[in-house]
């Protein structure tokens, strides 16, 4: 048994939370565990702590995942590389006995009482090995496969193995329809979302004799687009397209000279 579903079956009352501004893979990987929880464990109780979700991702969205609970037995940590970047959710984790980390990042601090992190495409292609293949169904394959696409930039980074292609194939048997939902999450884009990233295009520069691209914006850019942080998707992936570039970054600005930064 994993660690993961002996921690399940160990906890009546389960708390899940990811990184803030949540991706693709931290609300795929929540919301993949959540709907494994609820389909496999009907009688414990779980809630999900995330900041909100972006409309492209509402296929994900389950109207009971976002209760609150006075304490819970278990926290589970998804795709965080540390406690600061839990956000609010850091508060529930640090009243709770016993949390458990699960992560694909090689700089975790491994701040969980157990830890499973180790190199992977994504948070989702770790759950994926935790969990028992024949208990899944298209709504679990279906959040776990976005993670998996949406930090593999849909299978072109370097992050992308055999074994990632392998998973991708077995959640896609089980039914859901990955065409609308890489067309839903990855590649329409709404009419603002075009002119931010034209934007950012137009005041890239080039470093590094061409192998380096870089970008910034500034928050009165987006307050004059009437964008936010979940409009700037993919931008750092347009950049990294340019021919001859081996790194992209992307940075705006979140408050006074305080900036996020894709790389």
């Amino acid at each position: 048994m994993s660690q993961l579903l002996s921690a399940i079956e160990k906890a009546e009352t389960i708390a899940i939370g990811g990184h803030v501004r949540p991706d693709g893979d931290c609300i795929g990987s929540c919301m993949g565990l959540f709907r494994y929880i609820k389909k496999n464990y009907p009688d414990k109780q779980v809630c999900v702590y995330v900041e909100e979700i972006p409309d492209a991702f509402d296929y994900l969205k389950e109207e009971d995942a976002f209760c609150e609970k006075p304490s819970y037995d278990l926290f589970i940590s998804l795709d965080c590389g540390d406690e600061e970047r839990l956000g609010d959710a850091q508060k529930v984790m640090e009243k709770t006995p016993y949390v458990l980390n699960i992560d694909h990042h090689i700089t975790n601090t491994k701040f969980g009482n157990e830890n499973v992190v180790k190199e992977a495409s994504s948070t989702c292609e770790i759950l994926y090995g935790l969990m028992e293949e024949e208990k899944l169904d298209a709504g679990i394959a279906g959040a776990l496969y976005t993670g998996i696409v949406h930090d593999t930039g849909v299978f072109k980074h370097s992050n992308t193995t055999k074994e990632t292609m392998e998973i991708a194939g077995k959640l896609i048997d089980k039914g859901f329809d990955f065409n609308e939902l890489l067309d839903q999450t990855f590649f329409q884009k709404t009419y603002l979302q075009n002119q931010i990233l034209g934007r950012a295009l137009l005041e890239s520069m080039l470093l590094m004799d061409g192998k380096c691209i870089i970008s910034a914006l500034r928050k009165k850019d987006l307050d004059f687009y009437g964008v936010t942080g979940e409009d700037l998707e993919g931008i750092v992936s347009q950049l990294r397209n340019t021919a001859g570039v081996e790194v992209a970054i992307f940075l705006y600005e979140t408050a006074i000279q305080e900036f996020k930064v894709s790389l």
